[in-house]
């Protein structure tokens, strides 16, 4: 029997109420998933106070509850105080749990652009070279093989140490995490174990959230800082505040680069859409993958395969297999030679890396087409700067809806617009995101180049909170077999 007593001992509380040796069941934050044997911890979030809904999880049985504020509660309760509710609910689930992630050899990968891609290409390296893995990604969760739908980057303490308990036990010995910044500020994370984290790069993300830039720079450093000294700390040497993710960290600290000195040192020999050749540590690797981002993002896995003690051949070997992650630069071709490449590229500085990819690798003659839009209820600042990047580096823009969610797809459209000079002569605006991959193709002549942009792997339109079945690379891929016809 698992007493709230025993969950509490990492934890710094006050019983306002009630017996500690009452049983637990489940932990929940939802007031409509109490029950009997239910532990209760009233949240408060952005936009609700779990405060609110303690009475609806007394009514459906549940008799303990963990607050930060004074309630009054029938006698047969138990209340808990605790500073933060956030904070005391990850410690308990990591109890609640067994604490699985100090029986994993567990890396978190946290960054604005690439945690997709370096979480799946290391699981896939692992799993190829002998290893049961996890993965936990906003693609995907994977137990082994076994798939597993994700709903955010970074799940909930509860869903995240129940994700972790279930892989060790059938027996995975790594997992690959992406760690949000909004996980890491918001205690999901906290009182987890990792052997090692890495730092993609940070670009113009989130500020909707976090208001200001050094504030999503300083959560992103805490997730480094609260590493233990047996760990590892890899930073992207280029990216100018890797050196700040390092400041106070005491784990070993390691880097990689292309342009700087560093630990795994990479050079880019060719870059075509067929993959590219580069060196590491001067030794060749060809992959599948495209474009110098990927040649980033093959340094971490590297460097993270060699620092969890892979032979280094092996981890070289393993990556020549590795292909591209769904709605990451995914490309496909139409019988009249035209190349479409669906990208999950939602921010300013993504956006620019594709495309900066894609001037690399496309030859004279070959027009560039890019489809892209912002999203709604979020960061407003950097729709006019990403209709700008398009501009700048496309010969045609269709500006049109990505997920529209609350706001009116035309309002987001005009404030991209807003960030077009007026002697722009070649950019379009259609809402309808259908309609503007269509006419993009309809647009292109045999050899040139789409980007769709802002979606990837998503296989849904979010309006007025509503989500409709659209998936851009299938789109594509029928508007292309439409050209056969």
């Amino acid at each position: 029997m698992i007493t709230i007593q025993s969950l509490l001992q990492s934890t710094s509380f006050e019983c306002v109420q009630g017996d500690l040796s009452m049983e637990v069941r489940s932990l929940t934050f939802d007031s409509r998933q109490a029950k009997v044997g239910s532990v209760f911890f009233a949240i408060i979030g952005s936009i609700s106070d779990g405060h609110s809904y303690v009475k609806s999880a007394y009514d459906l049985g549940c008799r303990m509850f963990v607050v930060q504020k004074h309630l009054a509660l029938p006698a047969d309760a138990l209340v808990i105080s605790v500073e933060k509710t956030d904070v005391a609910l990850a410690e308990v689930a990591c109890a609640f749990y067994g604490h699985p992630s100090k029986q994993l050899n567990l890396v978190g990968v946290t960054g604005t652009n690439g945690k997709t891609t370096t979480t799946t290409l290391l699981h896939d390296l692992f799993t190829g070279l002998g290893h049961k893995c996890g993965l936990i990604s906003t693609v995907v969760n994977k137990i082994g093989t076994h798939a597993i739908t994700a709903t955010h980057t970074t799940p909930d303490p509860i869903r995240l140490n129940a994700l972790l308990r279930e892989m060790v036990d059938q027996n995975c010995t790594h997992c690959f995490m992406e760690v949000s910044s909004h996980a890491v500020h918001q205690y999901r994370i906290h009182g987890i174990h990792y052997v090692g984290a890495v730092f993609t790069n940070i670009s113009h993300d989130h500020l909707d959230y976090h208001k200001t830039f050094a504030e999503y720079i300083r959560v992103k450093k805490q997730f480094f800082d609260d590493l233990s000294p047996k760990a590892f700390a890899l930073i992207n040497a280029d990216d100018r505040n890797g050196q700040v993710m390092l400041q106070n960290t005491k784990a070993d600290k390691r880097s990689f680069a292309l342009r700087t000195p560093a630990d795994f040192k990479g050079k880019v020999l060719e870059n075509e859409i067929s993959g590219l050749t580069m060196s590491i540590n001067q030794v060749e690797l060809c992959s599948r993958l495209v474009g110098e981002f990927n040649a980033y993002n093959l340094l971490a896995v590297y460097g993270v395969g060699t620092l969890l003690g892979l032979d280094s051949m092996d981890v070289l070997r393993g990556m020549s297999n590795l292909s591209s992650v769904e709605g990451r630069f995914q490309y496909l071709r139409s019988q009249g030679g035209i190349t479409a490449i669906v990208d999950y590229a939602h921010t300013p500085d993504a956006l620019e890396n594709v495309l900066n990819t894609i001037a690399a690798i496309r030859k004279d003659g070959q027009k560039v087409i890019s489809v892209v839009g912002c999203g709604g209820d979020r960061d407003r600042e950097k729709r006019p700067v990403m209709a700008q990047i398009a501009a700048r580096k496309s010969q045609q823009v269709i500006l049109t809806s990505d997920n529209p969610r609350t706001e009116d797809p035309m309002q987001i459209l005009r404030e991209m617009e807003a960030g077009l000079t007026s002697e722009v002569q070649h950019a379009l605006t259609i809402s309808d995101r259908a309609q503007a991959i269509k006419t993009a193709i309809m647009l292109a002549q045999p050899g040139d180049i789409i980007l769709i942009a802002g979606k990837g792997h998503e296989k849904y339109q979010d309006i007025n909170g509503v989500k409709h079945d659209f998936d851009d690379f299938k789109l594509t891929e029928e508007f292309f077999n439409q050209l056969k016809k």
